[in-house]
């Protein structure tokens, strides 16, 4: 299994589309067993999803995403945890032990550009998972 964080000195770096690297952990029964900074060469949005479609990574940890990177992962069969800060580490750890602290309605794009219903302010209708539902906390 591989999971990627979109990445800046050792933190995850806040907007998806203007990541300039990701940390790629390659993970074996549930432990890290290497990682390695990779660079996305100056490509944005959803020629990201591109980049880390050709690493064959299968998750994802970022803070903000818009909308049409968020489809794009998707369709490459990338699992997104959004809406996470801090230590890039720190929140690869706690995904693998089952506790990390997401909240996929953070990962709207403050642009709104991607969105039909103008923006993030109705998530029931703008933002999904990867699996194209709502998931909100009650």
């Amino acid at each position: 299994m591989k999971i990627a964080v979109t990445y800046e000195n050792g933190n995850i770096f806040q907007h998806f589309g203007h990541t300039e690297q990701f940390k790629v952990y390659d993970v074996e029964d549930g432990k890290i067993v290497s990682s390695t900074v990779v660079g996305t060469d100056g490509r944005g949005h959803g020629a990201l999803a591109g980049v880390l479609g050709d690493l064959h990574v299968d998750a994802l940890i970022c803070g903000g995403i818009g909308g049409g990177a968020q489809n794009a992962l998707a369709a490459a069969g990338i699992k997104l945890y959004g809406g996470v800060s801090g230590d890039a580490d720190t929140a690869v750890e706690a995904l693998l032990a089952g506790n990390l602290d997401f909240n996929p309605n953070a990962t709207c794009s403050h642009h709104g550009e991607h969105h039909h219903d103008g923006g993030c302010h109705g998530h029931e209708s703008g933002c999904h998972g990867h699996d194209g539902n709502c998931h909100g906390h009650d």
